[in-house]
């Protein structure tokens, strides 16, 4: 468990340090995500953003349990 912690505390610091370049990857606007505009209302269902986020994640801890 303290291992899990310390990596997740420098996953945090290293997101906040790399954050001006991270926050042009166009998560949360690729093809199929949804976005409902409307007067007073606006939805934002991220599918394809998370199933990419998702998909990363799993692998990372794959090649992690090797």
């Amino acid at each position: 468990m303290q291992k899990v912690l310390i990596f997740l505390g420098i996953a945090i610091i290293l997101a906040g340090v790399f954050w001006p370049w991270l926050s042009k990857i166009p998560l949360g606007r690729l093809p199929g995500d949804i976005i409902i505009d409307r007067l007073g209302l606006k939805v934002f269902i991220p599918i394809t953003s998370m199933l990419l986020v998702s998909g990363l994640i799993s692998l990372i801890m794959w090649l992690f349990r090797k």
